[in-house]
């Protein structure tokens, strides 16, 4: 199943996902994708006007660019997900928390799309982290 990870550049929900026999959709992948296409000049500091259009497909005009842009690279990755994964209260270090409408737009995203969602609360400590690990590969067991 295609899992889609929030926030979308974790590397430890990526990781997570892909050992327990899912294929993550992420942040990564999507830019691995504009950086190697030679439509694009400069990447990654370039768009191109069906990104522009993809973004107005999930925010209005009156959004942030930075929204929009976010939108155009996540909302195509949360159209393919069969189930996701959303971290709550997690720090800024963690994956990109920063923009906090972005992330309500990708949650309402999520919801909207009626898909199987795992809310987790962002570990704290050793043992909250492995009761993370097995509550997440016991959801995910149940998705096969």
């Amino acid at each position: 199943m295609k899992i889609f990870i929030d926030p979308p550049n974790s590397l430890v929900l990526f990781d997570l996902v892909e050992r327990f026999g899912h294929e993550p959709l992420s942040t990564m992948a999507a830019i691995q994708e504009r950086v190697d296409n030679l439509e694009v000049d400069m990447p990654p500091m370039n768009v191109t006007l069906d990104d522009v259009v993809k973004g107005l497909k999930y925010a209005g005009i009156e959004v942030p660019s930075g929204v929009r842009g976010r939108l155009a690279l996540w909302g195509p990755l949360i159209e393919q997900a069969d189930a996701a994964i959303v971290m709550e209260d997690c720090p800024y270090s963690f994956g990109c928390v920063g923009c906090e409408r972005s992330n309500l737009m990708i949650k309402y995203l999520v919801h909207r799309k009626g898909i199987p969602v795992l809310n987790v609360k962002y570990p704290e400590t050793d043992e909250d982290a492995v009761n993370f690990v097995a509550q997440a590969k016991e959801w995910m067991e149940g998705l096969k």
